[in-house]
């Protein structure tokens, strides 16, 4: 079955880019011109995407409105003759079929999932965490959705970190099938250096079936008093397989700020808009 449904937990309160997040979505942070979210949405409808579950929390209206028709503005950039800025907006309004529910207490990403199961039903689904850009051609999600349809079961995004970072993520330990793709073995959520299975961490990209629910309604709360997505997975693995996938590509963490700045530079150095004279600006900053 192909996956055609994506889900995009963002109920997080964005607590690491305070004050800045206090009435303002961290997904809806502006990288260059696009809120943080569009990228990813931009993501999941170019690798074959066609309908879209947010699940919100309160202070996340923003993101509602986003994805909405914005009919005094396109009115007003239509007869002011701004085409472009009229094609611009109206392209978020327009991407996919776009769904909305409300986690209603901050219980994790596991519950989060959890709060999609009457949308997803039977089917496969995807993932995507809003503040994990990834800058990769295929997209990310494609790469992921290329070994899914070879196995036909749930797939994670993979990718080498230094250990010393591990415990800000959750990693696998896992057989090699191929450069890119492994059979996980194991899953452990932020684990200290000393306990890490290897340093192949998980990042926000998945690809799920629905057997994950049943079990995310027994899960116990894990890491920080929460429904842990990965301990869910743990349990999963001992029953059926799990594959992860190495992606190729860049991957920027803008939930955290210096991660923000970087993906902030790399993004607008790809930009003919900006990629002369910016470059020609950071290097006169930089002595070089």
């Amino acid at each position: 079955m192909k996956v055609k449904k994506a889900v995009f937990p963002v109920a997080g309160l964005g607590t690491r880019f305070l004050p800045a997040t206090k009435s303002t979505p961290k997904e809806m942070l502006p990288l260059i011109d696009k809120p943080l979210v569009q990228y990813v949405v931009e993501e999941a409808v170019a690798s074959g995407i066609e309908q879209i579950l947010f699940v919100t929390g309160r202070n996340k209206r923003a993101i509602e409105d986003h994805f909405d028709i914005a009919f005094e503005l396109e009115s007003l950039l239509y007869d002011k003759g701004k085409d472009l800025e009229l094609s611009q907006v109206r392209e978020s309004a327009e991407m996919a079929k776009i769904f909305f529910v409300r986690q209603k207490q901050a219980l994790g990403l596991g519950h989060a999932i959890l709060c999609a199961k009457e949308f997803i039903g039977d089917e496969p689904f995807a993932v995507l965490l809003g503040d994990d850009i990834i800058d990769a051609h295929p997209p990310c999600l494609a790469q992921l959705l290329s070994v899914y349809d070879q196995y036909a079961s749930p797939v994670l995004a993979l990718k080498q970190v230094p250990m010393q970072n591990i415990s800000s993520y959750g990693c696998v330990s896992g057989n090699v099938i191929s450069d890119q793709v492994f059979q996980v073995s194991d899953l452990v959520e932020k684990p200290a250096v000393k306990d890490a299975p290897s340093d192949l961490a998980i990042i926000g990209r998945y690809i799920l079936t629905p057997e994950i629910f049943p079990i995310l309604e027994r899960q116990e709360p894990g890491k920080g008093g929460e429904i842990q997505l990965t301990d869910a997975l743990k349990t999963l693995v001992k029953a059926a397989p799990i594959y992860g996938c190495k992606f190729e590509g860049t991957h920027h963490d803008c939930g955290d700020k210096l991660g923000f700045l970087k993906a902030t530079v790399d993004m607008a150095l790809k930009r003919d808009e900006f990629n002369g004279s910016f470059e020609e600006y950071l290097r006169e900053r930089l002595g070089y």
